[in-house]
């Protein structure tokens, strides 16, 4: 875990109020692991103890990517930064995707900004193993396919691909998988990822999926992100510390 300044080399929106923001970043991209996340310091106004969670996006080489859309103040501020502007960077953070189980195909299940941490994820596992993303939204304006193989969209107004939901669409090619060893990866809202357990345990499907909860400190201290745990022992995890990647037969969703 590092704490660093990183220059901005570039933003720019690659789809209506969707920004992505490119840091140059060599000790961090050296380390981190796809589904990890950075705690960002967002202004020197803001105090460090209250940064705010972001998913790796992507790595290229030194630099570092990170995508979000503007939902509050500190996100606004991050959106206006420019080329040169240095970054408070906390990271990298958290346990990432497991990429040593057997798996011959990836499937990749998304909703909405769950879309962030998986082109990293598709970058690593590009050319050794066949990737099918399933990427879904409320509306068109909300399916973000960047930087993804093979997709298949779903938005519940119908303005996109399948009409409905994305666990939906998932559970409808599911009989495609047949003879297959699947690993499926999740991201996006807790209503979608309680879906994506229900059918991925229905079927005994081997699933990861990245959690979502507010994270003040980011590494445990403040254990202000629990989630249940399946497990006896450990009644209760935290996000940030345990995750924010977890087996979705671990926690309670």
């Amino acid at each position: 875990m590092l704490i660093v300044n990183s220059p901005v080399k570039e933003i720019k929106e690659i789809q209506k109020d969707i920004f992505l923001q490119k840091i140059y970043s060599p000790e961090i991209a050296r380390q981190i692991k796809p589904g990890q996340f950075l705690n960002i310091r967002v202004s020197e106004t803001v105090s460090p103890l209250l940064r705010r969670p972001f998913s790796i996006c992507d790595v290229e080489g030194d630099y570092i990517f990170i995508m979000f859309n503007i939902f509050g103040e500190g996100t606004r501020i991050l959106s206006h930064k420019h080329s040169g502007d240095t970054i408070d960077i906390l990271g990298p953070l958290g346990n990432g995707f497991n990429l040593d189980d057997d798996f011959d195909l990836a499937v990749i299940v998304a909703g909405g900004l769950g879309s962030a941490p998986f082109p990293f994820l598709t970058r690593l596992l590009a050319g050794k193993v066949e990737i099918v993303s399933f990427i879904g939204g409320k509306t068109k304006d909300d399916v973000i396919t960047y930087n993804l193989l093979n997709t298949q969209t779903a938005t519940d107004d119908g303005s996109l691909g399948f009409p409905g939901n994305v666990v939906q669409l998932f559970e409808k090619n599911i009989n495609s998988l047949n003879g297959k060893k699947v690993k499926v990866f999740g991201c996006g809202p807790n209503a979608m990822l309680r879906a994506l357990k229900e059918v991925c345990i229905t079927h005994n499907i081997n699933c990861e999926v990245s959690t979502e909860c507010a994270m003040a400190c980011g590494f445990g201290i403040c254990q202000g992100c629990p989630i249940e745990s399946t497990q006896q022992s450990d009644k209760y995890l935290l996000v940030c510390k345990d995750g924010p990647v977890f087996n979705v037969k671990d926690v309670v969703i």
